[in-house]
């Protein structure tokens, strides 16, 4: 049997939606409805019944469920093990990021991790979180920093990091970027350049957000994906953008950045960063690296 479809059925069985299971899974709504099909045409009866308005699971899909469930754990610990087994003789480390940790904390990090552990090698995946959590537990990578998801997967140890600061993203020459610091209310009428909810629903919520909660409604004017993406239409004059404090590392010519503050004068830090692992498998190269960043959270949390 495909553990590719039974991960599918498992997904869609998850989310009862053929459109968010497909993204998470990271391909097309019809190639997700052909891998239930074929499922199906193997097992010989109906899992998930599909309507236009709805998906719900059969008895039979509500059956199988827990036991597809245990089959797929079954064999990503099997991989796990066998990826553990093999870098007990050449210790590598594969670490996946969201974009920020990538550009702010990862270049603080390993320097000081490659002074303690030179021997070993070390591989990076930039990701979003919604990619990264499967990369992890079907063992493609060991460690990823992302924001801590809203359901966590009981396979999965998370340890929180820091929350990183905001900032505001304004085209050079805007008027509010004479200002030294932002409050929400300075961006009551501004339009706002929001990320796509479905691949970074933290960055999208947080502006969100912030603004009813000042009391103001979100003027979006445009919705990108890419946080580079983002930069470059404020730098383009199509609006402003609210970003994690490292989005602002490598600033492209035409943008400047401002931190945004409460009312108080504090800085605003609801973007979670954790580190998160498969909770059953041991890595040394993983945990060496786990107690590196918990050595230096308090200058890394300084710098977000």
């Amino acid at each position: 049997m495909d553990l590719i479809d039974l991960r599918c059925f498992l997904m869609v069985a998850e989310e009862l939606h053929f459109g968010r299971a497909a993204r998470r899974l990271e391909m097309l709504p019809a190639s997700l409805g052909r891998r239930i099909a074929a499922l199906e045409d193997r097992l010989g009866t109906v899992l998930i019944h599909r309507t236009t308005r709805a998906v719900t699971l059969s008895q039979a899909g509500h059956s199988l469920v827990a036991e597809a469930r245990d089959l797929i754990c079954a064999a990503d610990a099997f991989v796990s093990r066998a990826r553990s087994l093999g870098r007990d003789a050449a210790p590598k480390l594969r670490i996946g990021a969201i974009d920020s940790a990538a550009a702010g904390l990862l270049p603080q990090i390993l320097p000081l991790f490659r002074n303690q552990a030179p021997d070993i090698q070390i591989t990076l995946d930039e990701r979003k979180t919604i990619q990264l959590v499967p990369r992890l537990l079907s063992g493609r990578i060991d460690l990823a920093l992302i924001r801590p998801p809203e359901r966590r997967d009981p396979r999965l140890k998370l340890r929180a990091l820091l929350s990183e600061s905001t900032v505001v993203a304004l085209p050079l020459g805007h008027p509010l970027a004479r200002m030294v610091h932002l409050t929400v209310d300075d961006l009551a009428d501004a339009p706002l350049i929001v990320p796509d909810r479905q691949s970074r629903p933290h960055s999208h919520d947080l502006t969100i957000k912030l603004m009813h909660e000042a009391g103001h409604a979100a003027r979006i004017a445009q919705v990108a994906e890419e946080k580079h993406t983002i930069v470059s239409l404020v730098a383009a004059g199509l609006g402003l953008a609210i970003v994690p404090r490292w989005s602002a590392l490598g600033t492209p010519k035409g943008v400047v950045f401002r931190p945004l503050l409460t009312p108080e004068g504090q800085p605003i830090r609801r973007l979670h960063l954790a580190a998160a692992w498969c909770a059953d498998v041991r890595d040394g190269a993983r945990d060496a690296l786990l107690d590196c960043l918990e050595g230096n959270l308090v200058a890394l949390a300084a710098s977000a």
